[in-house]
């Protein structure tokens, strides 16, 4: 028995010992660790009142802090990465960097909302941590850093192997000219109505999911979102609610949509929509319906950046 014991705490510590220290995903986690951390020095070296937006991917694809920023008046980070990417790993990173005064815009993807806890502690962020930023991970719940120990399997070191492999021989990532790129403000640009063309059918055959009202009020992504409203209530930082983009045909139904608005309502924070509820016809999107292509991109940018400079001025007036 003590043989076996000594056998089974080896091979534990040989398991943590390679996935803390030794395996890495250079090309797929690393490019998510990559623009998590651009992100962030971008938002370290802005020290005046800024404008940061916060969600999944259609942060990135869908609005244009280049296009916003000149019409709000202030410096604007697009701070979206995947909806994968836990929202309490965002939100405790970004919580360092957000001061009196900043505002801070999250049209989070309806998914974002019902993630369960075990979606979200498995995450690929929780790797990310564990490899590479172990103090963020540190500051975690118990379970978080549990969980993270625990992400590593034999894919992941199937996948380890080959992408170091690749990144050695000098492979070059092709989604640049497929996809665009990134721009200074954290922006995803280059995704054209062009190259959106090529996805024409797939966007077609999409049929979106959308989470009930029971759902979101249930869910653990709600409570992390109501969570971070209260820490900036606390800390005089301008939280404010928005929809993300999506398929005209495929409307999120009245009731979910309230449910969305009573979390930012219910924790002190504000909450813009557009007349369109930021939908869209499919001509207008990239590849999913959580991306809009650049051209839409910029256009839904202008309007979003005219009702959060409306915002501003009403509440500015009743201040006064």
């Amino acid at each position: 028995m003590g043989r076996l014991l000594l056998a089974c705490a080896a091979s534990l510590a040989l398991y943590f010992s390679a996935f803390t220290w030794l395996l890495d995903r250079p090309l797929t986690l690393g490019a998510l660790r990559a623009r998590i951390e651009a992100n962030i020095a971008l938002g370290e070296a802005v020290q005046q009142p800024k404008l940061v937006i916060l969600a999944g991917s259609n942060g990135p694809y869908s609005h244009r802090c280049e296009t916003i920023g000149p019409i709000i008046g202030r410096p604007c980070i697009n701070a979206g990465v995947a909806v994968g990417v836990g929202l309490d790993y965002l939100f405790t990173r970004w919580e360092k960097l957000l001061h009196p005064g900043d505002m801070v815009y999250l049209p989070l993807e309806e998914a974002q909302y019902v993630r369960p806890r075990a979606a979200t502690d498995l995450g690929p962020d929780a790797s990310i941590m564990l490899r590479h930023d172990r103090a963020t991970l540190a500051t975690l719940p118990p379970r978080r850093q549990i969980a993270a120990l625990f992400t590593g399997d034999l894919r992941g070191v199937i996948m380890s192997l080959i992408e170091a492999a690749l990144t050695e021989d000098g492979f070059h990532d092709p989604r640049v000219a497929a996809e665009g790129g990134t721009n200074a403000w954290g922006d995803h640009v280059g995704h054209t109505v062009a190259l959106a063309a090529l996805n024409r059918t797939a966007l077609a055959a999409i049929t979106p999911v959308h989470p009930t009202a029971a759902e979101i009020r249930a869910g653990y992504g709600s409570e992390l979102v109501a969570g971070f409203l209260d820490w900036a209530d606390r800390n005089g930082v301008r939280a404010i609610g928005g929809l993300p983009t999506g398929f005209a045909d495929s409307p999120i139904a009245d009731d979910s949509l309230a449910a969305i608005r009573a979390i930012y309502r219910d924790h002190g924070a504000s909450f813009v929509e557009l007349p369109n509820h930021s939908r869209y016809p499919r001509s207008a999107f990239f590849d999913t319906q959580d991306h809009l292509n650049e051209a839409a991109q910029i256009r839904h940018s202008f309007a979003i950046a005219k009702a959060l400079s409306r915002l501003t001025e009403q509440q500015q007036a009743r201040s006064r």
